[in-house]
């Protein structure tokens, strides 16, 4: 087999498996690119735990007691969440295919899996029964297809680099006969950062729900088979992510002969759709990665049950609100709001502070509502004490006309229109400036600040400059939404006044 160095954290939870020891794991996490610095500072806030940023944008690793798994799936940064089985920071693959390949057959039958598959049955355990399931999915609750590790974020990010980046999507319909043949199922599923169907929800539970038995007692990992008898016989997918040009293969050729190799090893059948385990087999360059899935859908859907044509992700919609450190009593206005996103994450996580969301679309005003409503429903069932509300009210308004008073407001954040789906770039060169100038105005000078996202960078740079003398620009931060290179711009409020210009353009 190829030499591999396994990182110094590789293995997680190495001392859980004495007698006695407490079950850990190293839990890796996909975040929206550019907010993986958030990602890490909400787990050091919550969790108490170090986390490291990968050289692959878009993920973050820490460790955690397996006793933390409902804690960390309700973080509000990340999108799909994995425990890792065991880490390569520097792999080194053969040159020739064939060898390749069969170096990632071998490396199947030495990896640590018995602690993960333990923390994998655990996070089952933790998993709240659904009450919609798909008819494909009745058997097994990970049956449906999901975003794989690499997430929405990070597989587009890698999209836009210069390396050579393919992954295995798109699970081909012929059942895997025989130990090779295992399936090339879906892998990062490069989204535009949009959702536009799907109404169920995904949550985990702190609460121990009684779950299927399959599961539990079909794995023993210390040996890697599965129960005789009784038990039924795990059905699993692999999913490959690879980034970089210099492998000899492909993401479905990986996919194809380390899952064969992990069904030979496990006994388990492979099933594409309707399966049970999902191991993840992520490349970056001579970066190597196995873990098992943690989520079955991104946790960013978390918010959202009436989907519009430019849905922004909850987790994306959090790293920017964060960024513009909402303090108690803050006023916080999404003047286009389009579905909600950004109020209703702002609403749930922050409710000491009252939020604004208005749209010019009375479309979009309804699906904010229809949110919103269904946000309110959820709360009730967790909590009645919750009945009451949340602070958060939408409107229809011209985004240029705000009926605000001015100096008002504490902060705006929103998800500028791009001119792709909505608007048109001719259109932004007259609404940005606008935009700009309103929200001055409405924004307390001073202390105000916005943070606003945008995709059409060159047209923000000239309104910005524009209305310079009201907004100055603090932070920009690099993202990934579906694909396009957009930007996150941190603005803080001047002194001055917007009224004296505002006849100048």
């Amino acid at each position: 087999m190829a030499e591999a160095e396994a990182a110094g954290d590789a293995g997680p939870g190495a001392g859980a498996a004495q007698e006695g020891a407490e079950l850990a794991a190293v839990i890796g996490a996909t975040v929206p690119t550019g907010f993986e610095q958030t990602a890490a500072e909400e787990v050091q806030e919550k969790l108490g735990s170090a986390s490291r940023i990968s050289r692959d944008r878009g993920k973050i690793y820490f460790e955690v007691p397996a006793r933390s798994l409902p804690q960390v799936h309700r973080l509000r940064s990340v999108d799909n969440l994995f425990v890792v089985v065991q880490e390569f920071k520097d792999y080194q693959f053969k040159e020739n295919k064939e060898d390749a390949l069969k170096d990632l057959e071998d490396l199947v039958k030495k990896l640590p899996w018995t602690d993960p598959l333990k923390v994998w049955e655990l996070n089952n355990s933790l998993k709240k029964r659904k009450t919609k399931r798909k008819k494909h999915n009745l058997q097994s609750p990970a049956s449906r297809g999901k975003l794989s590790d690499g997430g929405e974020e990070g597989g587009a990010d890698q999209h836009s680099t210069s390396d050579q980046e393919d992954c295995a999507q798109n699970p081909v319909a012929v059942e895997p006969t025989g130990g090779q043949d295992a399936e090339n199922p879906q892998g990062v599923a490069s989204r535009n950062g949009v959702e536009e169907e799907e109404e169920e929800d995904n949550e985990q539970s702190d609460v121990k729900v009684e779950e299927q038995t399959s599961s539990e007692s079909g794995t023993k990992a210390g040996d890697g088979q599965t129960g005789e008898g009784e038990a039924k016989v795990l059905r699993f997918r692999v999913t490959c992510n690879r980034a970089g040009d210099k492998h000899s293969f492909t993401s479905n050729e990986a996919a194809r002969d380390f899952g064969g190799a992990v069904q030979e090893h496990f006994h388990w059948k492979a099933d594409m759709t309707n399966f049970d385990v999902e191991v993840l087999l992520n490349i970056h360059n001579n970066e190597v990665v196995v873990g098992i899935a943690l989520t079955e859908e991104s946790l960013h859907r978390r918010n959202i049950t009436h989907f519009g044509p430019t849905t922004l992700r909850s987790t994306l919609a959090y790293g920017m609100l964060r960024l513009c450190d909402p303090q108690p009593t803050d006023i916080i206005v999404d003047p286009m709001c389009g579905t909600g996103a950004i109020p209703i994450e702002g609403a749930a996580e922050w409710p000491f502070c009252y939020h604004i969301a208005g749209d010019n679309s009375p479309q979009a005003v309804k699906r904010a509502a229809n949110n919103i409503s269904s946000l309110l429903r959820k709360n009730e069932s967790k909590d009645s004490s919750a009945a009451l509300g949340v602070p958060l009210d939408v409107i229809q308004w011209d985004i240029c006309n705000l009926p605000l008073r001015t100096g008002s407001v504490d902060v705006v954040v929103t998800d500028m229109p791009f001119g792709k789906r909505i608007g048109s770039k001719k259109k932004n060169w007259d609404l940005y400036p606008a935009c700009l100038m309103e929200m001055g105005r409405i924004c307390t000078p001073g202390t105000g600040r916005a943070v606003l996202l945008t995709q059409d960078k060159k047209c923000f740079a000239k309104a910005l400059s524009r209305v310079g003398h009201i907004w100055r620009r603090a932070q920009t931060v690099w993202v990934n939404v579906g694909g396009l290179h957009a930007a996150v711009y941190l603005l803080r409020r001047t002194w001055e006044s917007p009224d004296e210009t505002r006849a100048c353009w």
